[in-house]
């Protein structure tokens, strides 16, 4: 496994076992606290909407951005876009990867005026990105009551893989 398949592969699944743990406190979901996007649910809809948006703009298509349609999505919903937006980000960074196009540029659209990036720029932003409002979840999780909270390392990733399969 390659350096990108790994930090792929903790990303993806250290953001899906916090949605499950989530499930524990469903009903604190927008309890609003002093970090990040302020609840557990806006912070969760930014990390996959994100991920979203990323991939849409490196693709060149038409970008789906969050919204207030977003705003009443249930936890199950907000797994099933994970997985799905996780999906087609792992997909391109893969096809990036195996071109050896980490250098090649791209029109970001949204910025004003349009931007030129690089694919591996944005692929590892989107990485680190979700690093850190995983880091606020963890927070905010502690603070709905949620004990034995993951790490949410790559070497325990890696070991929960070993361990798994």
């Amino acid at each position: 496994m390659d350096l990108l398949d790994r930090l792929l592969g903790h990303d993806a699944w250290t953001t899906r076992q916090l949605l499950l743990r989530c499930r524990e406190v469903e009903p604190e979901l927008h309890r609003p606290f002093d970090v990040g996007h302020e609840t557990v649910h806006a912070t969760l809809v930014h990390m996959i909407g994100n991920v979203r948006v990323w991939t849409d703009l490196m693709r060149g298509g038409p970008v789906e951005r969050t919204g207030s349609s977003w705003d009443d999505l249930t936890l199950d919903d907000l797994i099933a876009r994970h997985d799905e937006a996780y999906a087609d980000f792992v997909a391109l960074a893969r096809c990036v990867r195996d071109g050896g196009r980490w250098d090649e540029r791209w029109l970001d659209m949204l910025d004003n005026p349009p931007t030129e990036k690089s694919y591996g720029g944005a692929i590892a932003h989107v990485i680190t990105h979700n690093m850190q409002h995983r880091g606020e979840l963890l927070h905010m999780l502690s603070r709905l009551g949620l004990h034995d909270l993951l790490e949410g390392d790559v070497l325990s990733w890696e070991a929960a893989q070993t361990s798994s399969g």
